[in-house]
């Protein structure tokens, strides 16, 4: 059951440009350095004994993700760019409004980035707001640089909460515009997706115990880039990495692939989504019983993709307890207790004899 609204601030919300950027705490800098360097081939800014500031070849801002040393795998930010430094009194008195922890540093709280306010919001997230940011070089024509997979932008997070319309409202009051979800003929919510810049999402709320992360995006240009990470993965013998895909989804028209890092972190990388820029972009509505929604061949959802997912961090840098979801599992609903299955809702002999054993756990054991 939903539980009561987070209530909106009387106060605006902050205007929120994009994702900009993730801070991640990895258990050993060289071996995860290792994985976003020299296989993703994520161009590093900046360097130091603890951490490591990475971006994509698109990008001019000083990073879009961080690395930083530490005991315990876990996310200590999600970071929203917004259109002006004023927009951070708004985010201070918006959430200070909602009774969270805010704190504000002049000097930011990571290098690269200027005046920034941290909050952990009311669903439990660790959440940054910035404007002030160093500019670096825009690799976008160095093609001498480029890779085959190379990533060229940030896209999108995705956060695991247990009251999927609870954080969609409270989103929502954040000025995010829900683009696409999933649901059942019960009104059961599972997931959603929501944007501020014109694409599907700059996040989304997958419905699990949380709040935890369930993975950070980064977009190629085209579904050959995917591919050739693939390759690459199999060349190094690190096709392990691989958890899921190459695919295309269903929600978002998207081509995917789900890696994890060496802490277990989960990765998309993903490309050719749509436009969602207009003030009328209709919501899609997925029924949680179409097996196309995840993967739009039919493929099955591995268990440890509804299941795992990232611990987050208060700004003290301890983990944030979860809360487990009450409302029905979508892994539940859709994979059940013997393993990978097809669902078609009303549609329950429609899978051939011979592609059963694919999706059956059972049949394969």
């Amino acid at each position: 059951m939903t539980e009561k609204r987070i209530p909106t601030p009387s106060v605006p919300a902050p205007d929120i440009l994009r994702c900009a950027y993730m801070e991640l705490v990895v258990t050993d800098l060289a071996r995860s350095r290792d994985f976003y360097v020299d296989v993703l081939n994520l161009v590093v800014t900046a360097e130091d004994d603890d951490s490591i500031y990475l971006r994509s070849m698109e990008e001019f801002i000083h990073h879009n993700l961080v690395l930083r040393q530490g005991e315990q795998p876990a996310v200590a930010a999600f970071s929203y760019r917004v259109r002006s430094p004023q927009e951070l009194d708004k985010a201070e008195a918006f959430y200070t409004e909602l009774g969270c922890e805010v704190r504000r540093s002049k000097e930011g709280f990571v290098r690269g980035i200027g005046e920034s306010v941290r909050v952990q919001d009311p669903l439990g997230f660790p959440l940054e707001f910035f404007y002030e940011v160093d500019h670096v070089e825009r690799l976008a024509w160095r093609y001498d640089l480029y890779s085959p997979g190379a990533l060229v932008r940030l896209d999108h997070f995705n956060q695991v909460f247990p009251d999927v319309p609870k954080a969609v409202a409270h989103m929502e009051d954040l000025g995010f515009r829900v683009t696409e979800d999933i649901q059942d003929d019960q009104g059961t919510t599972y997931a959603a997706w929501m944007r501020r810049k014109p694409t599907v999402h700059d996040t989304a709320m997958t419905g699990g115990a949380g709040p935890r992360m369930h993975h950070v995006a980064f977009a190629t240009h085209e579904k050959h880039n995917i591919l050739a990470i693939c390759d690459k993965l199999g060349a190094l013998r690190l096709s392990d990495r691989i958890e899921r895909g190459p695919g295309r989804h269903g929600v978002s028209n998207a081509f995917y692939l789900y890696l994890r890092d060496p802490d277990g972190h989960r990765v998309e990388i993903y490309t050719q989504d749509y436009y969602t820029g207009d003030p009328d972009n209709p919501v899609v509505t997925w029924d949680v019983h179409d097996n196309q929604r995840r993967d739009w061949w039919g493929n099955p959802v591995v268990p440890s993709w509804y299941t795992e997912a990232s611990t987050v961090l208060d700004l003290e840098g301890n983990p944030v307890p979860t809360t487990d979801r009450t409302d029905s599992s979508e892994m539940d609903v859709t994979i059940g207790a013997d393993g990978f299955s097809y669902t078609r809702k009303g549609d329950d002999d429609s899978m051939p004899e011979w592609k059963q054993g694919e999706y059956k756990l059972g049949n394969q054991l």
